[in-house]
């Protein structure tokens, strides 16, 4: 299968990339900047294509025909509250993925958000109603409904897998174990986060990576689905666990940050049909 790969030197997408050409899949990367070719070990075996797919000027037979596309990428975040998310960055995706779903593409994944679901609590399953209460969240459910909309037009496969929390190599700098392994590596004598209750649903991001090459590789699959562990782990307890694996002492300042407005304190993800449409 040829998949083009859209944010593939991102956090998902590196590996992604990795997992499909360890399945024998023939890639196209695409990315913004081609100096970060160099934090991947797959550089020279994809085609990669270095471009802003948010220029409307780009042709769409500059990524020759591919099987399937994989979109990864969402400028703007973390900044979840930002209008930029709905202004920007919706509209941009919507007239590129349409113009690839009218030059011929029959397969699209797109990556989804558990913040979809808004202030919903507990374990959380597709087939409840998204309630956005943030600008990307409310971003990315209106691009699904669009790309539906666009296939009431131009019949095509549209894959929604709703990521949830994730992990591993090539995080953003900002994020919660990031910032830990800094403060460890820097012999700080506290960490500052929050009370840390919260439960959440967190992944290795080769897993979630792989979740994806599979939803990809099962084109019959049409629809929404989380990738999500299923399980929920406090915040505290995944620091600790962490601290723990790094064989490191760190004093967690507790409370030190307030609970963001825009999650509930518990919620976790429904994976059963993520294992049903995979396999797993």
């Amino acid at each position: 299968m040829h998949v083009l790969v859209i944010g593939a030197t991102g956090f998902i997408g590196r590996h992604v990339v990795t997992c499909l050409l360890q399945k024998g899949h023939q890639v196209t990367a695409v990315a913004r900047k081609p100096e970060r070719l160099a934090e991947v070990p797959w550089s020279n075996a994809v085609r990669f294509i270095a471009c802003n797919i948010h220029d409307p000027s780009i042709d769409s037979q500059s990524f020759g025909n591919p099987d399937a596309l994989i979109h990864l990428p969402w400028p703007g975040l973390p900044y979840y509250k930002s209008l930029s998310n709905i202004e920007e960055t919706l509209p941009a995706d919507y007239f590129f993925l349409k113009k690839l779903v009218i030059a011929g593409l029959k397969h699209l994944l797109v990556a989804g958000t558990c913040f979809e679901y808004g202030l919903q609590s507990g374990c959380l399953h597709e087939e409840q109603t998204p309630n956005p209460v943030t600008p990307y969240g409310l971003a990315k459910d209106s691009l699904r409904r669009y790309l539906q909309a666009i296939q009431q037009l131009y019949p095509f496969c549209l894959q929604w897998p709703r990521l949830f929390f994730m992990y591993g190599d090539g995080q953003h700098y900002n994020s919660l174990l990031p910032q830990l392994d800094r403060a460890i590596d820097n012999g700080d004598p506290v960490f500052n986060m929050s009370g840390g209750e919260q439960l959440r649903d967190y992944m290795p991001v080769e897993e979630a990576a792989s979740c994806l090459v599979k939803l990809v590789e099962t084109p019959t699959f049409d629809g929404i689905v989380n990738v999500c562990s299923g399980t929920p782990i406090s915040v505290r307890r995944l620091v600790e666990e962490h601290t723990a694996s790094r064989n490191a002492s760190i004093k967690l300042n507790l409370g030190y940050y307030p609970y963001l407005d825009y999650e509930p304190m518990a919620f976790w993800g429904d994976n059963r049909k993520l294992m049903r449409v995979t396999n797993n």
